[in-house]
């Protein structure tokens, strides 16, 4: 072989060093990376055998790259062995493929750990987080652990400060009993007192009539200036025969065309429609079956809050009825009947009655044979009723209208005498005082107001009388009058009696028997039983109810005697003390059986305003 071709063979093989060179240091880089690689993830057993098998491999060829430089070696120092070292060089070169694909799967294994790495750094962060909301747990339980800490101090102090509450109620209970014997005490004198006061009145009262007398008879004996006893009768009657400006009012009313009920009701709603006033049909169909009712239940009260209407539905239902309608405004200074009647001067000798009194005195046909009112009607309103203690001022008139006979028996005059009042007018001797009769031609009503300035109403008034509460209005309504309201015309007392039925009409109902046996059974439940004369007037407002727009249920009005009889006599009960049963009846007694919905809703909102108050029954009345 020529010199040449040996230099010739001898620069190929040189550039196959420096190839091999090359591969060194991609060798050297990848042992660098791999050794970065060993320390990074020392830690992973899966990887570390993995990278050790790796590592041997890398130093195998290392070790054969030594023996290639060996060979090379050799190959400078003798020429001879060039084909030997051409045939270590091909195997070099194969080896340098070989090492080329490896260096492809190592790429491709380092990729995939790369990937790993960031997989177990993204699992690395959540362990992160978990631990971060690990302390945060750790430092919300201890502070949950100090706020129960402080609440079992406070609950401490708190049952601390009840026990002495406790304490200081039963010393305070204590006191109250003690004021409430001294004040029954105090109240048991002043009716010794008021009972001296009263008979020693009665006793002025006498002698001052004495005294009239005989005045009169002096007078008699005086001579011929003297004068008559129809004078001096007529001088002291004078004011009681003047006409009121009510009834004078009255006198230019035409009279009205016969109709029937349905037909003054639908007028009554159509007045109130147009004088802007805004009541549920049921609330009037109630007041209308109320004042039917004054042969069995003397009165209708309208109870609540100031504002409410109370006044001016009795008001506008008389001018659409065409009944008069007086309204006697309660002074706070009442306290005997004399209040509501008048009284008479013995100075001036002349008897100064109200206005009620007069009015009663031209209603009275039966004393009075000179009214000019027999076949009319008047609604009297006690205003603000119980601003005054009603039992002082309207308790004896109220007895009277009780007493009253049936009204097919008015005119016997025996019948009729423990109804009537009679006026504390001295008389000429052998003339008996006037007397007036409250007849069935006058209706009664009253509203009051539920206030610190009010008194409430006694069981002898609530026994007599039908209450409709008036509760706190939902919405504000502002509507003005509608149009002109036609001015009233008379309604004939006798079409009014025409609509009037017996309690006879229903007292063989199953439905109304029935439900009003469970009334009384409901009542004994909550020791405030009623007997036969609120029975009686219970089936009597049944009867005279009527629903005027569809088939008339009975239910209906039972409920509302539930509502306007019952409800009331519940007052001042504990709601927790035992009648929790009995509660829990009625209100399944009316909204079960007489399927009145809102007034079983308006009951339990009742007894849920006891139980956050003071504890005791309130009715607060139910909106429709």
């Amino acid at each position: 072989m020529a010199l040449s071709d040996i230099e010739n063979e001898l620069g190929e093989r040189r550039k196959a060093l420096a190839n091999i060179a090359d591969v060194q240091a991609d060798y050297d880089a990848t042992k660098r990376q791999l050794d970065e690689l060993n320390a990074e993830w020392l830690q992973k057993d899966e990887r570390r055998n993995e990278i050790r098998a790796l590592r041997e491999e890398i130093e195998a060829e290392i070790i054969q790259k030594q023996t290639i430089d060996a060979e090379l070696a050799s190959a400078r120092a003798d020429l001879d062995a060039v084909h030997e070292r051409l045939a270590a060089a091909e195997r070099l070169f194969a080896l340098n493929d070989e090492m080329k694909r490896e260096r492809a799967a190592l790429e491709a294994k380092i990729a995939e750990m790369r990937s790993e790495a960031m997989e177990l750094s993204e699992a690395q962060e959540r362990v992160q987080r978990l631990e971060n909301l690990s302390h945060e747990l750790d430092r919300e339980v201890a502070r949950i652990e100090g706020l129960q800490q402080a609440a079992t101090a406070q609950l401490a102090q708190v049952q601390e400060n009840l026990a002495a509450e406790r304490q200081a109620t039963a010393t305070a209970h204590s006191e109250f009993a003690q004021a409430a014997a001294k004040i029954a005490a105090a109240e048991e004198r002043a009716r010794s007192v008021e009972g001296e006061i009263t008979t020693l009145e009665d006793r002025r009262s006498s002698l001052m009539a004495q005294v009239a007398r005989m005045e009169d008879d002096v007078a008699e004996a005086g001579g011929k200036d003297a004068p008559s006893r129809e004078e001096a009768v007529a001088e002291r009657l004078k004011e009681l025969t003047t006409l009121p400006p009510v009834l004078a009012q009255m006198r230019t009313w035409k009279d009205r065309a016969a109709e029937n009920e349905a037909d003054a009701i639908q007028r009554v709603l159509q007045r109130l429609d147009q004088s802007g006033l805004h009541y549920d049909r049921r609330i009037v169909y109630a007041f209308h079956t109320a004042m039917k009712t004054n042969d069995t239940t003397q009165m209708a009260v309208l109870a609540g809050i100031s504002g409410t209407g109370k006044s001016q539905l009795p008001r506008q239902y008389a001018a659409g009825m065409g009944i008069g309608f007086l309204q006697v405004p309660v002074q706070p200074r009442w306290d005997s009947p004399q209040d509501l009647m008048g009284f008479y001067n013995y100075i001036e000798k002349r008897y100064r009655p109200t206005d009620m009194a007069r009015a009663l005195y031209h209603l009275d046909i039966l004393n009075n044979p000179r009214s000019e009112f027999e076949d009319q009607m008047m609604m009297i309103l006690l205003d603000e009723m119980n601003l005054a203690r009603v039992e002082y001022y309207f308790s004896d008139f109220l007895s009277r209208l009780e007493s009253r006979p049936p009204i097919n028996r008015v005119s016997d005059k025996s019948l009729r005498k423990d109804a009537e009042i009679e006026l504390e007018i001295p008389m000429p001797r052998g003339m008996d005082a006037p007397r007036i009769f409250p007849g069935y031609n006058l209706l009664f009503a009253g509203t009051m107001n539920e206030d610190e300035s009010t008194q409430s109403l006694s069981d002898k008034v609530v026994d007599r009388a039908n209450v409709l509460r008036f509760p706190a209005p939902k919405t504000i309504r502002t509507t003005a009058q509608k149009g002109i309201i036609a001015e009233p015309e008379a309604l004939s007392a006798t079409r009014w009696r025409s609509w009037v039925k017996p309690v006879s009409a229903v007292e063989n109902e199953r439905l109304v028997i029935e439900n009003v046996d469970r009334m009384v059974s409901l009542m004994k439940g909550f020791k405030r039983p009623f007997g036969h004369r609120l029975g009686r007037a219970i089936m009597g407002y049944v009867a005279n109810y009527s629903s005027f727009d569809r088939a008339q249920d009975l239910r209906v009005p039972l409920a509302d005697q539930v509502e306007m009889r019952l409800l009331p006599k519940l007052r001042g009960i504990e709601v927790e003390d035992g009648n929790d049963h009995a509660f829990s009846e009625l209100m399944s007694f009316v909204g079960e059986n007489l399927q009145d919905d809102h007034l079983a809703k308006a009951i339990e909102e009742s007894i849920r305003s006891a139980k956050e108050g003071s504890g005791q029954f309130v009715w607060n009345g139910v909106s429709r």
